[in-house]
């Protein structure tokens, strides 16, 4: 099954998986369990009223049963709920923004050197003019900071024509005060500036309410008329938000929630999503999503007219699908891949990953490894699998709780029985607490007597070949744990008391032997082999009968599952 050589080997199983068919492998029923003939003919009278007519196209992959109960859009947090966390409300604008408009009450700088000396800051009264001496009153209200220097230039080499130049800049602008009212967590009138962003006064306000807030629906109204309407979708996908210039007592009204669709599964963030309208497109919510790598299919799942629906569909087919209010949209990594990978280690050459078709067996990746010749004990193979180890993580699991309900809840009946229980019930929590701690190691014996078992190989197993070995580890409930150098004729014993005998809490009768491909063996039943371990068990140190035999058969699952000696 192995090369035995000294020559280095690197092996990669792709053909099948890059060029091979696909092959498939349909069930059916054998002839022992399907009705009898003359059951048939007693039915054949009924036979007019069986509705034989197939209640899904199986093969289609958009009908089937769904056990997963209707996710309701209340209870997820709304797309953009992490918006509002106090990042706006400390960064209030300086009304510099090139697009600035002049208003009544800003202040302007101009300074003029040359034939004209003037430096002074002019305040906008409220016709909207500045006054600068010689020159009359300049009228600026409404225009932009770049208009406002071309209007005081204009201005003032009117009057000087010659060897005059000027410069200058808005100082500063008038506060506003902005009502934030609506669907938001504190209403109310907030200071600013002209320029600040509507993002700034909702911030101020706590945000928009989760539950009844509406994140694309928010207007700006002046004089009983809305002057801008806001989709924060659009700042919070592509970074675009209008930015409307603020006059003193404006109003944001957050308008109420409109329609919604849960979108959970494979998502960075389950959230639910508003509607502009009653629907949108596959597409369209596929672009507000953000999707985890791998994802291939898509379950929608809602109500209609005509009653309740679950489609599952290819991501591709779902582009075009249209999601109404109300519906719950799943997305999975639902393709099975082709590919396999396990990792060898131990005595071997070559790499130490291999990519596999994944009907791969283990006899076909056993063949293409080379191994050092004489210094490998091909014999002793072993797998680590990710399945066996959730299995015996979930049998020992088990096995605690069944200890944890018989036993932490006996009544006594008497003081003296009352206080057995108590030290016993002290020891099963030590002891069930020690154990949870430990981790399986998903061990899977696939070398015996008879060979090497030809077992289908799972993504993600560590095969392991281990090393011929010389020497033998003694562990467990006796004074001195160590490895020694495997003797012929020497017994479990002998490598006992060589390495000091007997703890007063071991168990003289239960010695196990580790192999090196992880099968563990009572000593009593088996013969003494180079890379094995003796584990000593230890002794349940309670009278009740039942519960030391309980505990001893969980002692034991644990060393067969971990590999450990656990000490109660």
């Amino acid at each position: 099954m192995f090369k035995q050589t000294a020559a280095i080997v690197s092996i990669t199983f792709l053909s099948a998986v890059m060029g091979g068919a696909a092959w498939a492998q349909s069930l059916s029923l054998s002839d022992t369990i399907l009705p009898s003939e003359s059951s048939q003919q007693g039915g054949a009278q009924q036979q007019d009223e069986v509705n034989d007519t197939p209640r899904a196209d199986w093969r289609s992959g958009t009908y089937g049963p769904v056990t997963l109960p209707l996710q309701d859009t209340d209870t997820l947090p709304p797309f953009g709920a992490n918006l509002f966390t106090g990042g706006f409300r400390g960064a209030m604008g300086d009304g510099l923004n090139p697009d600035y408009r002049i208003k009544p009450g800003d202040q302007v700088t101009v300074r003029a050197w040359g034939a004209f000396e003037f430096d002074r800051v002019l305040p906008v009264d409220a016709q909207g003019n500045i006054f600068i001496p010689g020159s009359g009153p300049i009228n600026v209200e409404g225009q932009s900071s770049q208009e406002v220097d071309n209007s005081v230039r204009s201005a003032i080499t009117s009057v000087y024509p010659d060897n005059v130049e000027v410069y200058t800049n808005l100082q500063g602008v008038q506060p506003v005060a902005v009502y934030v009212t609506g669907y938001v967590e504190n209403p109310g009138r907030y200071a600013g500036t002209p320029n600040d962003s509507l993002l700034y006064f909702l911030d101020q306000s706590g945000g928009i309410d989760q539950d009844l807030g509406s994140y694309r629906q928010v207007r700006v109204v002046r004089d009983d008329r809305t002057v801008a309407t806001v989709d924060l979708y659009d700042f919070l996908i592509n970074g675009v938000i209008a930015r409307p210039q603020f006059q003193d007592g404006d109003t944001i009204v957050v308008e109420e929630r409109g329609p919604a669709i849960a979108v959970g599964g494979d998502v960075h963030r389950a959230h639910r999503y508003e509607l502009v309208g009653n629907q949108l497109s596959g597409a369209e919510l596929i672009n507000l999503a953000r999707l985890k790598s791998g994802v291939s299919h898509v379950l929608l799942r809602g109500d209609r007219e005509d009653g309740p629906i679950a489609q599952y569909f290819p991501i591709d087919m779902f582009y075009g699908q249209t999601i109404r209010s109300g519906d719950e949209v799943l997305f999975s990594a639902d393709q099975r891949s082709e590919t396999i990978v396990v990792e060898v280690e131990g005595s071997y050459y070559g790499p130490s990953r291999y990519a596999l078709p994944r009907n791969a067996r283990l006899s076909e990746l056993l063949d293409a490894i080379a191994v050092p010749e004489n210094m490998t004990a091909v014999e002793s193979v072993s797998i680590q699998r990710e399945s066996v180890r959730q299995q015996q993580a979930e049998a020992l699991e088990d096995s605690l709780r069944r200890l944890e309900t018989t036993y932490l809840g006996a009544e006594s009946r008497t003081d003296e029985e009352a206080k057995i229980r108590l030290q016993e019930a002290e020891l099963i929590e030590r002891f069930i607490s020690r154990a949870r701690d430990l981790e399986p190691s998903g061990r899977l014996v696939v070398a015996n007597s008879d060979g090497i078992s030809d077992i289908r190989l799972q993504d993600g197993d560590v095969i392991t070949i281990p090393e011929i070995s010389d020497s033998v580890l003694i562990s467990g409930e006796i004074l001195v744990p160590q490895a020694v150098v495997y003797r012929p004729g020497m017994s479990v014993i002998d490598y006992v008391q060589g390495a000091g005998g007997f703890t007063v809490r071991a168990d003289e009768d239960q010695i196990l032997l580790v192999r090196q491909n992880g099968a563990v063996e009572h000593a009593s039943n088996s013969p003494l082999r180079p890379g094995d371990e003796i584990l000593v068990m230890p002794a349940a140190p309670i009278h009740n009968l039942q519960l030391a035999a309980t505990l001893t058969r969980i002692l034991f699952q644990i060393a067969v599952t971990t590999r450990v000696a656990l000490d109660l």
